[in-house]
């Protein structure tokens, strides 16, 4: 496990909270590769947050129809945190239409299920 102080963790927020908000597309790419890919659990939890927060659909299907992103992240700290900023969207829309295409078309049966099971719990909200 990788561990980081304070200071670090702070910065590194900062910057994927900013990436997050930005309206351009491209960095969506910048917090796949960088954020998603982290060995820092910090680090892809506060990614997969600034994905879902942003509520496109690009963005969403990162954390939602990749294998080791998001909800199908290794640690169940990201999975739960992902999983809890979708369920606080309050457009859910976007979601559960990359939800309901992972479901239907991901060739991977264990994102498929995760899939289905984040849907569930969405429409229960």
């Amino acid at each position: 496990m990788v561990t980081v102080d304070k200071k670090t963790v702070k910065n590194v927020s900062n910057i994927i909270e900013g990436l997050g908000m930005n309206p351009n597309s491209e960095c969506i790419g910048i917090l796949e590769d960088v954020g998603t890919n982290s060995k820092i659990d910090a680090i892809r939890e506060m990614t997969s947050r600034a994905l879902v927060k942003r509520n496109e659909e690009d963005a969403l299907r990162v954390v939602i129809a990749n294998k080791g992103k998001g909800i199908n992240d290794m640690s169940t700290v990201v999975a739960m945190s992902t999983i809890n900023e979708l369920l606080s969207l309050t457009d859910k829309t976007i979601a559960m239409k990359v939800l309901s295409n992972t479901v239907e078309m991901h060739s991977d049966e264990e994102v498929r299920d995760n899939a289905r099971s984040v849907k569930a719990l969405m429409a229960l909200s």
